[in-house]
């Protein structure tokens, strides 16, 4: 098992470089507009206007004037609170938008990608969804780990409801999915055993316990402290595994899952394997996309609502009092967002330093709004310091039609790439910088 960091065993070696770290967070169906963007609290959603030409709904979009303004914590962005000084949040992006393709197949699997229509169909490509930006920064950062990049989802359901466009963020090329890991024991086997060995092994803890105890007697106080919390993080998540296969095995229920296992236990389970694999060095590029879009079934939110309900369905029924139901499921988003900020912001690099402060931990969705199925005015939250590079604590507001493909070359840039466009970019959110 590969271990944190211990200075007890490097002695006086030189500290290794900490490296930075990219995690890309994505939920689906978009969101409620008056629960996320400052000044719309109170502002009614436009009526619900089917079809596939996003085109249509552009001219409901109100122009914003740019600026950079002290953080307000919006209605679905309360659970943050803790995380103020953490963050940033970005609105008046876009997304390049091409017909023929349905708007939820778009908003994810072009979500990273950002080409644009006239560069899709000079390339001959069917969709816009080429390599994405987490496969391209793993190219120049991903190759000094185990691995270069960690493709993970939230999608709990036994069978596909749609296809591969709507339940990926993640691709290694044209049609070519990086595919993400769904199932907890899988990921954790990716991560610690190497798949087949797990088969003939108890759990990863019990082997490393004997191995441990040994390797104590060689530590300082505060190293002893962090491999007794890392051995404890380990044997909670094959605690918590072993549980949800328990539950699975006794349910005589089929779909999905997620009405056998609890969402929240569920995402967080997810979220520590994740948090567990940047520690260890595993990996330093990784997507988490917490469901898949419009994927027509229910899925249970144990304490928000009585009965399971379609997510997807309460995003266009947002008139009147209806659209509560999924601000709801917004704000218990935001409340894993918050978990993962905090997660990473409770465990010490090498040099005393955080993950959080060495890496950008961004939260979007594919659309800026679920009931009309715009593709404007994008949600967007940088998290983390990226070692110092970015100023948080604001609010940025760009001009109305800023490619969002600006914004995926300003992570490129400050992950350490060199190049000077992304897709359809035609600059970048310099505002980020410190």
């Amino acid at each position: 098992m590969a271990l944190p960091f211990l200075p007890s065993i490097a002695g006086a070696a030189k500290l290794p470089k900490v490296d930075k770290k990219f995690v890309m967070m994505y939920v689906p169906n978009g969101l409620v507009r008056r629960g996320f963007f400052p000044g719309e609290g109170k502002v009614e959603s436009p009526g619900f206007r089917s079809g596939f030409d996003a085109d249509k709904e552009k001219g409901y979009r109100v122009q914003t004037v740019p600026g950079i303004h002290p953080l307000e914590l919006t209605s679905t962005m309360q659970p943050l609170k803790a995380h103020a000084k953490d963050i940033t949040l970005v609105t008046g992006m876009d997304r390049t938008f091409k017909n023929g393709q349905d708007v939820h197949a778009q908003g994810a699997s072009c979500y990273l990608t950002s080409i644009s229509p006239e560069q899709a169909a000079a390339k001959g490509m069917r969709h816009p969804n080429g390599r994405s930006l987490d496969q391209i920064i793993a190219d120049k950062v991903g190759q000094q780990t185990a691995l270069p990049s960690l493709e993970i989802s939230c999608n709990g359901f036994l069978a596909g409801k749609e296809d591969i466009y709507f339940n990926n963020i993640s691709w290694y090329g044209e049609d070519r999915i990086a595919p993400s890991i769904k199932n907890p024991k899988k990921l954790y086997q990716r991560l610690f055993t190497g798949g087949g060995y797990a088969e003939h092994m108890g759990d990863v803890s019990d082997l490393v316990l004997a191995d441990a105890k040994d390797l104590s007697r060689q530590l300082g106080r505060d190293d002893r402290e962090t491999m007794d919390q890392f051995m404890t993080m380990i044997r909670d998540i094959e605690v918590r595994i072993e549980r949800m296969e328990q539950m699975v095995a006794r349910s005589t229920i089929m779909e999905p899952i997620d009405t056998i296992l609890p969402r929240k236990d569920y995402i967080r389970l997810q979220i520590d394997l994740l948090v567990a694999a940047l520690q260890m060095g595993l990996t330093n590029v990784s997507t988490l996309m917490i469901g898949p879009e419009r994927w027509e079934s229910t899925l249970l939110y144990e304490g928000l609502f009585s009965k399971a309900v379609n997510h997807h369905q309460l995003s266009h029924n947002q008139k009147g009092e209806g659209w509560r139901g999924a601000h709801k499921i917004d704000v218990f988003h935001m409340e894993q967002y918050d978990y993962l900020l905090t997660r990473m912001k409770s465990v010490k690099e090498a040099d005393g330093s955080t993950l959080l402060d060495n890496a950008m931990v961004t939260y979007g969705a594919g659309m800026g709004d679920g009931a009309t199925h715009q593709y404007f005015d994008m949600p967007f939250i940088m998290g983390g310091g990226a070692q110092g590079q970015i100023k948080q604590g604001r609010y940025i507001q760009c001009k109305s039609g800023t490619l969002n493909s600006n914004m995926w070359l300003s992570m490129a840039k400050l992950m350490g790439l060199e190049m000077d466009s992304y897709a359809d970019s035609n600059g970048v959110i310099s505002d980020l910088w410190t």
